[in-house]
């Protein structure tokens, strides 16, 4: 499960989040290429755009699941 104390700071505010987990393996930009990419400098993704449909937070969720270690967080809405 992703920590949000270790949420990437490039991160934009809001319900989902990369945390320092992140293996790179390009994941999340597959499933959900709107809502995260790849700091490719320092080898991780974050969220670069929250969600705002329910179809949005579906591939989101998606992108969640499919994580295989579990880096990206779900806080729910803020």
């Amino acid at each position: 499960m992703a920590d949000k104390s270790l949420k990437w700071s490039e991160n934009v505010s809001g319900q989902f989040y990369v945390d320092e987990n992140c293996i790179a393996c390009d994941a999340c930009i597959v499933e959900a290429p709107k809502f995260f990419i790849m700091n490719d400098q320092d080898g991780h993704a974050y969220v670069c755009a929250q969600p705002q449909t329910e179809e949005d937070i579906k591939s989101c969720m998606e992108a969640l699941e499919c994580c295989p270690v579990e880096a990206i967080g779900n806080d729910g809405a803020n």
